[in-house]
């Protein structure tokens, strides 16, 4: 497995890995959101990563987002700022339970770390039950929680 920097060239990969997400268990994914717009925004950034298979195959995707209504949260530590919020956590269905999420989010942490980030942040959907367990052999800490774009979510935090 390979972890890089999305390009241009990945948009459709990725693209497909989030819609074959909708509607799976436990995934908070609409047939509208995570989308184009999305990625466009990602990549103009240079904030979207991906994991390929010894194939090539993108297989996993994760993103530094910039969202103002998540980052307005009163939950997240002061001490730990500045802060970096990852979000958009994909993993194709074939190789989930793998542990390839928790290496995503060690990615996007050491990413992070390398920006100058002291703490990460993100959401997770209540009912994602399996998300909730890889987070906890991470040592995150719910530090709140909130109802935003529809859902309730856990918000997570961990230091760098």
């Amino acid at each position: 497995m390979h972890f890089r920097k999305a390009t241009a060239a990945d948009k459709d990969g990725i693209l497909a890995l989030y819609g074959s997400l909708v509607g799976t268990e436990c995934c908070a994914w609409t047939q509208d959101y995570p989308n184009e717009e999305e990625i466009e925004k990602d990549l103009s950034r240079e904030d979207l990563f991906c994991l390929e298979n010894q194939e090539g195959q993108i297989v996993g995707t994760i993103s530094i987002d910039q969202d103002r209504e998540v980052e307005s949260l009163p939950c997240w530590a002061r001490e730990l700022q500045p802060a970096g919020e990852l979000s958009r956590l994909g993993v194709a269905q074939a190789y989930q339970n793998q542990g390839l999420a928790r290496r995503l989010l060690q990615y996007g942490m050491e990413e992070l770390k390398r920006r100058g980030c002291r703490s990460v942040h993100f959401l997770v959907c209540k009912t994602n039950e399996k998300a909730i367990r890889s987070y906890d052999r991470l040592s995150f800490d719910i530090v709140g929680e909130c109802s935003l774009f529809g859902e309730e979510w856990w918000c997570y935090e961990k230091s760098l």
